[in-house]
């Protein structure tokens, strides 16, 4: 099992509209594909003082090739979505897991 990890540095500025983006858009439509499964939303923790706050949103998918699949063809128009709404005041970065056993 992979975990396709993506980390969003968000401006303050638009922090309450991106998390509502995040939460009722983006996770729900690449959830919704049915490839990229168990979605969850994370804060990373920073001191309060920053200009941003980060959020990192995951999802388990069972392939290196249906993660490809999907970011060919969703992926890469979710994230042009996200650049036209949010512009550079919205980052992210990819990050990939690759889930092992630990227990017997």
């Amino acid at each position: 099992m992979i975990v396709y990890n993506i980390t969003f540095h968000i401006d303050k500025t638009v922090l309450e509209e991106a998390l509502t983006y995040l939460k009722s858009s983006y996770i729900p439509r690449a959830a919704a594909s049915g490839f990229l499964l168990r979605p969850c939303l994370r804060r990373v923790m920073h001191t309060p003082d920053e200009e941003e706050a980060s959020y990192a949103v995951q999802f388990h998918t069972k392939n290196m090739d249906t993660l490809e699949y999907w970011i060919e063809r969703e992926g890469r128009l979710m994230q042009e979505e996200l650049v036209r709404r949010f512009g550079n005041k919205v980052v992210g970065f990819t990050t990939l897991l690759e889930e092992i056993e630990w227990e017997q």
